[in-house]
């Protein structure tokens, strides 16, 4: 019986202590100090990199956007649920990241998995014209790092194509890959930033090899946008490339601090994209008051780079002094700072210590990581003040020496 097997896959993952602790939140969960189960912690596991999430102005403007647009539009984005403010935030998008277009999905997830299946499963229109060709399974192959988050994963298992795993940033692998593929279609997914190891896409030798071998490439910003980039646009403003990426997608629920994500690209790209991506088409649209509240985050965003100033100095900071005690950090070269430790069970241990000296940094494990490449996962803020991060290092170094992972 189909429950039976759940319930002992269930029970082998209790039993091996793989079932994740989920920690309840007393009230707002995005300070840098917050209430974990009536605990006073500090938090070091959150994407709110620019510390917009609580800001008084973003609450200010969805609270006049719910005024104003009501609670929900009640509608998906090709019937009734296409409000002004979608139309001006879509443009204001495309604007930030310096394309012709841009769409709002409700989340990040919803981007991937209705953006990556559209771009490959291309519509039988034959009924309707003469056309050149019909696309099948082997005319299209995506390639993935192997690395990709999940939604990226989840979104190339949704299309109708070979899918094909290169090494983690091997260009060479990458290459190899492209150079035996048949396909004449090829869409090369990566993730701008990786959300485990905190690295980085080398976007310019992705360009390079897309335009040697004849393929599009689609970049997973959401880890990036806000944070990368002299003006926060990515992983593209910080390698300088002003071409070669087709399909940029990022979220708001990170550094813009509210909910949502988005697809930028290509007028033609985006327009096809609105009636075959499915996650968009089948969907309640987004909120008119997260809209408004996104508004604000990008005015600030581009008003007050100091954010991300300190973000970035809080970042090299706190590395740096892991580094000094000996603590792998693995490739890490953004706000987020994995601490490799390896074995589940020495990893949930540390981080139940490092919760009861009041740091909440849950570790990651299978299946969010290979098994044996458990991690203490930190994310700086820019809202972390010194002594903040000073209090987790002293913590840090008593736990290394512990548990003899530094």
């Amino acid at each position: 019986m189909l429950f039976d097997d759940i319930k002992e896959s269930l029970s082998i993952i209790r039993e091996k202590e793989l079932y994740p602790k989920v920690r309840v939140v007393n009230g707002i969960s995005s300070d840098p100090e917050i209430i974990v189960e009536g605990k006073k912690v500090l938090l070091f596991c959150s994407g709110n990199y620019l510390g917009l999430a609580n800001n008084d102005e973003i609450k200010k403007s969805i609270i006049n956007g719910l005024e104003k647009y009501g609670i929900h539009p009640a509608g998906s984005r090709l019937i009734s649920g296409t409000l002004d403010i979608h139309v001006k935030l879509e443009k204001k998008i495309a604007e930030f990241k310096n394309t012709e277009s841009a769409m709002v999905f409700t989340s990040g997830t919803m981007a991937n998995m209705g953006v990556i299946p559209a771009l490959i499963n291309l519509p039988n229109l034959s009924v309707y014209a003469t056309i050149k060709k019909v696309f099948k399974r082997n005319d299209a192959a995506v390639f993935s790092d192997e690395l990709n988050h999940a939604t990226i994963v989840d979104g190339c298992r949704l299309a109708n194509a070979k899918r094909t795993i290169y090494t983690h940033n091997d260009m060479n692998d990458l290459e190899k890959k492209l150079r035996s593929s048949k396909e004449e279609r090829k869409l090369i997914v990566t993730d701008g930033v990786f959300s485990m190891d905190g690295d980085i896409a080398p976007l310019p030798k992705i360009v390079n090899l897309a335009k040697k071998y004849g393929a599009n490439i689609m970049v997973d910003d959401a880890h990036a946008t806000g944070v990368l980039g002299k003006n926060g646009k990515g992983t593209v403003e910080h390698f300088g490339i002003t071409s070669g990426i087709d399909i940029h997608m990022g979220t708001f629920s990170k550094a813009f601090g509210v909910m949502g994500g988005f697809i930028a690209g290509d007028q033609e790209i985006i327009d096809y994209l609105r009636i075959f991506a499915r996650t968009y088409m089948f969907t309640g649209s987004s909120f008119g008051s997260l809209a408004m509240g996104i508004m604000k985050s990008f005015e600030i965003i581009e008003n007050e780079s100091e954010r991300r100033k300190q973000l970035w100095w809080n970042t090299e900071y706190f590395r740096s002094n892991l580094h000094k005690m000996g603590y792998n950090t693995l490739n890490s070269q953004t706000p987020i700072i994995p601490i490799f430790v390896g074995d589940e069970t020495k990893s949930i241990e540390m981080a139940d210590e490092l919760f009861e000296n009041g740091i909440f940094a849950p570790c990651v494990r299978w299946p969010s990581v290979a098994k044996k490449e458990s991690r203490i996962r930190f994310s700086l803020m820019t809202t972390h003040t010194k002594d903040n991060l000073d209090y987790a290092l002293n913590i840090l170094e008593d736990l290394g020496k512990k548990y003899k992972v530094n």
